[in-house]
């Protein structure tokens, strides 16, 4: 698993410019405080370079592929330049094509709809529902949760091994869990995908963010992530990899920008010949504004030194597994143990704690916002809290009442952008909560905890 270990022995740099960092809120004890933002797992704050690069080009904003005029043109310019700028990002092959999407979940869903007839899809049961999901028009086989990487390949490998062997097949498989951070043998799983004839689709939403991806050296067939969780705004993605069954398919959308040529028949009909290059699946305006923050968050990363912000965020890790571990009531949830490699993704749950009611807490008394839930990847976390796979838990919306047992956990998420004073007071946060309790009263409300206000009483 060497590509995917994290590097220790640079030098470490001070955390990126972030948007939102001296944002402040109310605490429901009084007063205000800057905000800790620790759920970049979910959606990382914009890097203030990808902000600044927008607000110049939005003057001149204008129409991709669809004018004379210099700003369409500047924009065209600036849209495909952008998917060079990807392209390299990722260390894309010759011949490999880059699809701009709206997130990883459309890039997933897009690739789903290219797979040539008959595909088998294998998938593990630990992926995010993003990667889960969109396989429902293939034959698909649910491969166990893994409790190590090697467990993770053997169980792969055998069940390739008793597929169809003339058929087309593809894996697809998390770069770094959104659940326990802990990043999954890739290059092992590609290898063992192609010794058997089959494909294999990276989805690299969280790891992407936190570590260099690319594609020749992982020797993957597709990689697919998000701008959001990539400091850029939402509302754009990418899909990046093989041509080939992208270019047999037909396009994913119909419409302007993915037709080349379109004349009406003698029998009334209509004959389209579609594009070959990646606009097959980019019909409509593209989000030219979202293709551009991505590559201009690309930039940003590598530039900056990615092997420096990998350091800088495997000390932040260490810093917060080794404060949560002093907290005999915390158990932090693992599949591959406390040794595995992992970014800045910690799951975990509190002893006499239900999880949203810890969540809530630390957002209303301290101003740290984390996640709570079955975050988008129901199995495994039902898996890694010993659960039966039928019990009930939504994500983000538990059913208990605070203090109540729920079938949910926490998550604390951090990255480029987080300071170093974020990660201690969330620390000093889960031992004050712990040791001495809520200092306020919480209810349900709509599926989320919240601050009791209508009593506006301590507790």
């Amino acid at each position: 698993m060497s590509v995917l270990t994290a590097a220790t022995d640079q030098s470490i740099c001070a955390p990126l410019p972030v948007l939102g960092k001296d944002v402040t809120v109310p605490l429901v004890t009084g007063g205000e405080v800057t905000y800790a933002a620790l759920d970049y797992a979910a959606s990382a704050p914009a890097l203030q370079r990808v902000w600044d690069d927008v607000a110049a080009y939005a003057p001149y904003y204008g129409s991709v592929h669809r004018g004379a005029g210099y700003l369409s043109q500047l924009s065209t310019d600036l849209f495909e330049s952008s998917r060079v700028t990807v392209a390299e990002f990722l260390g894309c092959r010759a011949g490999d094509q880059v699809v701009f999407t709206r997130s990883t979940t459309d890039s997933l869903n897009l690739l789903a709809a290219a797979l040539p007839a008959d595909c088998q899809v294998f998938v593990f049961e630990t992926e995010h529902h993003a990667s889960l999901l969109p396989w429902r028009d293939a034959r698909v086989t649910y491969l166990n949760a893994p409790r190590t990487p090697d467990q993770a390949v053997e169980t792969l490998e055998r069940a390739l091994a008793g597929r169809d062997p003339y058929g087309p097949a593809l894996v697809c498989v998390t770069g770094a869990s959104n659940v326990t951070g802990e990043l999954w043998p890739v290059k092992e799983l590609a290898a063992a995908a192609h010794a058997h004839g089959a494909r294999i689709v990276l989805d690299a939403a969280q790891l992407a963010p936190h570590h260099p991806v690319d594609i020749a050296e992982l020797d993957v067939d597709w990689v697919a992530f998000s701008g959001h969780k990539l400091y850029a705004p939402f509302g754009s993605g990418v899909l990046a990899g093989r041509s080939d069954w992208l270019t047999a398919a037909e396009p994913y959308l119909a419409g302007g920008g993915a037709s080349r040529q379109v004349a009406r028949r003698a029998d009334g009909g209509v004959d389209v010949e579609w594009h070959t290059t990646a606009a097959r699946h980019e019909a409509g305006s593209p989000n030219v504004i979202g293709v551009y923050s991505i590559a201009s968050a690309c930039k940003a990363l590598t530039e900056a030194g990615f092997d420096s912000l990998v350091a800088r965020e495997q000390r932040l890790v260490t810093e917060v597994r080794a404060g949560l571990a002093e907290v005999p009531e915390v158990k932090v949830l693992s599949l591959f143990g406390d040794d595995a490699p992992r970014v800045g993704v910690i799951s975990f749950v509190v002893e006499g704690w239900n999880s949203s009611h810890f969540a809530a807490a630390l957002s209303a008394e301290y101003g740290i916002g984390v996640r709570d839930g079955l975050f988008c990847a129901h199995p495994l976390v039902r898996t890694l809290l010993g659960s039966d796979p039928q019990d009930v838990g939504e994500c983000g919306a538990p059913e208990a009442e605070p203090g109540q047992k729920s079938l949910n956990a926490i998550r604390v998420s951090f990255g480029a952008g987080t300071p170093d004073e974020h990660v201690e007071r969330f620390l000093r946060a889960v031992k004050e909560l712990v040791s001495e309790g809520a200092q306020w009263k919480y209810r349900t409300e709509d599926g989320r905890c919240v601050p009791d206000r209508g009593t506006a009483t301590q507790v």
